[in-house]
Parts: structure tokens; C-alpha cells; sequence
């Protein structure tokens, strides 16, 4: 039986403010099972200005066999980490921060951080994202009258993805912007409302992160009409809509860098790193030289990219377009070249110019790998980024031995393909290592920042989870999607049942025609019946979590604020399991949500969860009352 700890975390139940301006004081507030200790004290630590200050907690109340103690924190910096410091009788000294409970003493970059920065809007943690690759979405009629541009190579909608080059990028299946809007109803239907489509500008590839300008729609999607009116039929219905931008780099077809290329002394030859006199040789990413880097000193790239009146990031923002955001591309190398790092001033700038266009608007970053230095609250309002949840959940949920794939290059690879990682296929993972990888990877970003991270199983960029899942544990990783903190991803194709052995392969486009064939019907409802409970339940978007059971075959956690809590076990196994009491309030009032499992509540109060797995279940349960200060003299 998992014994229960002290809890806090950045949700409304813990903390009185989470959008404090600086010098504002925020009530915090430590939940401690009753008998745990005894404790003579409990205490903040804060490090404003890299100096230690301190602040006692009063202990405020007792309920449901917790006691609540609570301190007053002054914002003084921007991100304002705090910890607390539990003090026993018997002298022991034990911290708490957002990675757990320790002996020892913690590091501040793992503290609990208030963030002084404007807040993104609230209806980003009431979304539930789709995510569309727009050449292979939907074709629509007037596909047929667009001629085949001089890079691709056209193909039938059911020919199978080239994932060797030079098919890789330029195999050509003709989708675009009216072909999206004609199937808006699925979306609804599915019940998701945020739309993102990776990039609609024109290029030389078929997935457009190569832009040869950022102020027009490609004409082969339907030109700037029909993104205008995708995004007017899209909110008509409900559905909020983001685009993609490549702040990293431009294409090498681009306006700017054609007025560059060989032309010292050009205007733009300051937009790109030239490492030659004839402006002939550049830095690129990744050796891409159909990618060439921008550099961000130049004051006239910022404006034209990002602050003047209509630059790239503010013209789509606007009427007759009236986007509600961006994704931006490669953010984590935006701005960052050997010994530069201008990627704290590009961020803040697209914010700022986001936020002063439509304070109601959203901004995302791409950073794949360890987000943590980037996201904290001064820039994004979270991330596409996987280490934090869908690397981990791939490598619990997978099976051993996934498929082989072809590299770019035509190479065979007889392992599964892991995220571009050189592990030799996709690592064993118990559910033990789930939780400790989310921990890792989450103790450092404030929860504020947490809750708009993107929690993907896959994307555009990577294989489909469902092409290596073991039987049964596709609903397992949708529901741990849906329900774990964090902004959750459908990839177009996912609720049909594609798969895909890698990000090309992944981005097959979409059978319509085959909804109604039992097995596709069935994923289909899946996908519609976790969406809806995540959307049902306001708390799956802002609550806090905390974990009540952990082993290496299944996890158990319940999101919680005043008026609901969800709890969810996931599973791998089979589960036969006993809660302790005290460790949910009002169980035996839980009613099924999800699943097939079962939920007893014991005499004493302890509480048995058991089911077959692979399983995955929800219940809802009371809220979690806050406390009323009494004298507890």
C-alpha cells in the first residue's frame, strides 16, 4: 500500500494567484497527512535575487485527514521559485519541491515558481488540439486546377508515402485549405477545438517548412481566401485555429534571402549568416542548405518578421484572417548559434507582439528535448516537446520488437524508430520510469507553463504510436493524454488507426470513405469518448495532480480542484491494487467515467482498484473542499 506524502503543486487549490504581478503576496498552501511527522514547523524558502528569504506557515485546518498549512510568498522576480521546508520533532529536515520529498537540500531550478509574465488565455486549457499536415488532409475539387508546381512529384491520394528522398519531401498529394474545411464536421464531431496546421505558406516541399515567403498562402492550398475563410468556418463551429512558423529559418526560394544570395550590401544580407564575401556561402540548419538560419541582431528581420505592422507574425493574427495563434518551429534553436543566445529576446518579442495584437491569442515553441531553460514563463505559453510525456509513454507501452523503418537515405534499420534517438530501437520502460521521466522533465518548468506544454503520442515529425503499440494499450496512452496535465494532441489520422514507421511514413493521408468499416469506427469512437471526457471535465485542464500509486505495471492519480476530482488508473498489467485511507475524499460517492475496472471502498476507507489489463479508467469523485482558517490552539 503506497503510503501518502505531503503535496503541493501550482494549481488553484495550493496557490491563491498564478497570474501575481511582482510584489504581490501569494497565500501558498502544503498539504500534510495527519500523523505524518509530528511536525514542528513548516517553512518557505524563496531565492529572490539569488538570496535566500524565509516565510513561516501557519497550519489553517484539518480535513479528510489532511492538515493544511499555509505562507505567504512576495513576488520579487519575474519567475519567483519557492520551496518548503518540513521540520520534524526528532530534528530530521525534510524539502519539498516539485520533484518530490527529500532529505536532502534541493536545487532552486526544481522549486515551485510563481511566474510575473501575462497569463495565456483560460481557453487554452480547455482545448484539445488537432493537429493536420495540410497536403495530406483532404483534397477538395478545386485541388484539380492547380498545376503541379516544379518541384513535386505528384501522387494518387491512396499511393503509398515515398520515405526516401527525393520523394520524402517533394511526393506531391495535392490537400489543401478548402479540402480542411469540408471536413470541419469531424473535427466537431470528435469534439476537438483547436485546429493547428503546420505551415500553408508556399515552398518547395511538400511540408512547407522551407517558405519562400511568410506573407501569402500557397496558392496550391487555396491562396490567403482560403485560409481566411477556413479560420471563419473553424470559429463558426467552435474551433480555434493556429498556424506555424519557421523562426529559425527561411526556405533558400525565399523573397529575403534571393534579394541576399550573391548581392553584398543588400538590405536583407543581414537576415542570414553569409560566411563569404559574395554572400554565396551561409549557416543553414543542420547542414540544410535549402534552409538557411537567420540571424536575429538584425533590427530590420524583427521588424519585418515580427513587429511592424504586417509582419509574418502579426498579418495572420489580424481581420480578414483572425488566427488565434502560433506554432513556432525549431524555437529551441531560434536565435542560437555557437557563442550566440539572442533566444530569450526573439521569444519575448513574438510574445509581447502576439499578445499586443490579440491578448486572447497563444503561442507555442517546438522544443523536442529538454524544454526546461526555455519554458519559464517569459516567452511560450508551452511546448511541443517530448520527453515529458510521449517518449516515456511510447517506451512503457510499446512492444519490444517494433518495425523496421528506411532512413532518408534509403538505409534499412532493423530496430524501431525512437525520435531520431540512437538507442537502438524503443527502450523497456516499467510504469515506475513513466512517472519518474514526466518528474525529470517537468521539475523544473512552472506549472503554469506545464499546463500549455503539447502532450502528443505522435505528430508529424515522428512514427504513430499506434504502428509499435502492444495489444490493447492504444487507449491506455489517449486516455494518459487526455487526462495528465498538459495540452492534448490528436495527429490527424490517429482516430482512423494509421501508423507509420517514422515522420514520413507517419503522414499518409487520410482514408475518408472508411469511418463506417467496424475497426476504423471503433478507434474513431475511442478518440471521441476520451476527448469528451477530458472536454466534460474542467479539471483535467487545470487541476492538480497527485500520485497515489505507482509500479512498474500500472499508475494511479487523481486531478484535482474545489469542485471535481478525476481519478485515473492506467495500466499495462492486470491490477489488483489497495488504496489507503484517506487517500481519496468521497470515493464512495466515485461514478465511472471510463473503462472496465472496479472500484471498492473498504471498511476503514481504503479503497481496492482492480481490472484486466492492458486498462485504462476514469471516475469522478467530490472536490476537494478548501480549507477554512480555524484556531487550531
Amino acid at each position: 500500500m503506497t503510503a501518502l506524502l505531503p503535496h503541493h503543486d501550482g494549481s488553484a487549490l495550493h496557490v491563491s494567484d498564478d497570474a501575481p504581478a511582482l510584489g504581490d503576496v501569494v497565500r501558498v498552501r502544503l498539504r500534510v497527512p495527519e500523523g505524518y511527522g509530528p511536525l514542528t514547523a513548516v517553512r518557505t524558502r524563496s531565492n529572490p535575487d539569488h538570496e535566500p528569504e524565509w516565510t513561516d506557515a501557519e497550519r489553517i485546518a484539518s480535513a479528510d485527514g489532511w492538515d493544511w498549512w499555509e505562507a505567504p510568498v512576495t513576488v520579487r522576480n519575474p519567475r519567483h521559485g519557492y520551496r518548503f521546508l518540513l521540520q520534524h520533532r526528532d530534528g530530521r529536515i525534510e524539502w519539498l519541491n516539485q520533484t518530490g520529498i527529500h532529505g536532502l537540500e534541493t536545487l532552486d531550478a526544481e522549486d515551485f515558481a510563481l511566474v510575473a509574465e501575462p497569463a495565456p488565455p483560460a481557453w487554452l486549457h480547455e482545448s484539445v488540439m488537432y493537429q493536420v499536415f495540410p497536403d495530406r488532409f483532404a483534397r477538395s475539387a478545386q485541388a484539380d486546377a492547380h498545376p503541379t508546381p516544379d518541384w513535386a512529384i505528384p501522387a494518387d491520394w491512396d499511393a503509398p508515402v515515398d520515405p526516401v528522398m527525393p520523394g520524402r519531401a517533394h511526393q506531391f498529394y495535392g490537400g489543401d485549405l478548402p479540402g480542411v474545411a469540408q471536413h470541419l464536421d469531424h473535427l466537431v464531431e470528435l469534439g476537438v477545438n483547436l485546429l493547428y496546421l503546420t505551415p500553408v505558406f508556399p515552398a518547395a516541399s511538400n511540408h512547407r517548412y522551407d517558405a519562400s515567403s511568410f506573407l501569402r498562402v500557397d496558392p496550391l492550398l487555396g491562396g490567403d481566401e482560403a485560409y481566411a475563410r477556413l479560420i471563419e468556418e473553424a470559429h463558426a463551429r467552435g474551433i480555434r485555429v493556429i498556424g506555424d512558423l519557421t523562426s529559425n529559418h527561411s526556405g533558400d526560394r525565399h523573397e529575403w534571402f534571393r534579394a541576399a544570395f550573391g548581392n553584398p550590401g543588400a538590405p536583407e544580407e543581414d537576415f542570414y549568416y553569409f560566411t563569404d564575401d559574395d554572400n554565396t556561402e551561409y549557416e543553414c540548419w543542420l547542414g540544410a542548405r535549402s534552409l538557411p538560419k537567420f540571424d536575429w541582431s538584425s533590427e530590420e528581420l524583427r521588424e519585418r518578421f515580427i513587429t511592424s505592422e504586417d509582419s509574418a507574425v502579426a498579418r495572420w493574427l489580424k481581420p480578414p484572417y483572425g488566427a488565434d495563434g502560433w506554432r513556432v518551429d525549431v524555437a529551441n534553436m531560434t536565435g542560437r548559434l555557437g557563442a550566440i543566445d539572442l533566444n530569450a529576446d526573439v521569444r519575448r518579442l513574438l510574445r509581447d507582439t502576439v499578445r499586443g495584437i490579440n491578448p486572447d491569442a497563444i503561442l507555442l515553441g517546438e522544443s523536442t528535448n529538454d524544454a526546461t531553460s526555455d519554458l519559464q514563463g517569459d516567452g511560450w505559453d508551452g511546448a511541443m516537446t517530448y520527453p515529458s510525456f510521449t517518449r516515456p509513454v511510447w517506451a512503457w507501452l510499446s512492444e519490444p520488437n517494433g518495425a523496421p523503418y528506411l532512413t532518408a537515405e534509403g538505409e534499412e534499420r532493423t530496430e524501431s524508430w525512437f525520435f531520431g534517438m540512437q538507442t537502438g530501437g524503443i527502450p523497456r520502460y516499467t510504469a515506475r520510469d513513466v512517472v519518474d521521466s514526466i518528474t525529470r522533465f517537468t521539475g523544473g518548468i512552472p506549472w503554469r507553463v506545464r499546463l500549455g506544454n503539447m502532450q502528443p503520442l505522435d505528430t508529424h515529425d515522428t512514427a504513430r504510436f499506434a504502428t509499435n503499440a502492444a495489444p490493447g494499450t492504444v487507449p491506455v496512452a489517449v486516455g494518459l493524454s487526455m487526462t495528465l496535465p498538459g495540452l492534448p494532441v490528436v495527429f490527424a489520422g490517429d482516430e482512423f488507426g494509421l501508423t507509420g514507421v517514422d515522420g514520413e511514413a507517419s503522414r499518409t493521408p487520410i482514408p475518408w470513405g472508411t469511418e463506417d468499416r467496424p475497426e476504423t469506427a471503433e478507434r474513431i469512437a475511442l478518440y471521441r469518448d476520451l476527448v469528451r471526457l477530458r472536454r466534460a471535465h474542467p479539471v483535467l485542464g487545470t487541476g492538480g495532480l497527485r500520485w497515489l500509486h505507482v509500479d512498474d505495471e500500472c499508475l494511479v492519480f487523481v486531478r484535482e480542484s474545489e469542485a471535481e476530482t478525476v481519478l485515473v488508473l492506467a495500466a499495462r498489467g492486470d491490477v489488483d491494487i489497495e488504496l489507503p485511507p484517506g487517500a481519496l475524499t468521497g470515493s464512495s460517492a466515485a461514478e465511472d467515467l471510463f473503462g472496465e475496472a472496479t472500484l471498492a471502498v473498504a471498511e476503514g476507507g481504503a479503497v481496492a482498484l482492480a481490472a484486466e489489463g492492458p486498462a485504462f479508467a476514469a471516475w469522478a469523485l467530490p472536490g476537494v473542499a478548501a480549507p477554512t482558517p480555524v484556531d487550531l490552539r
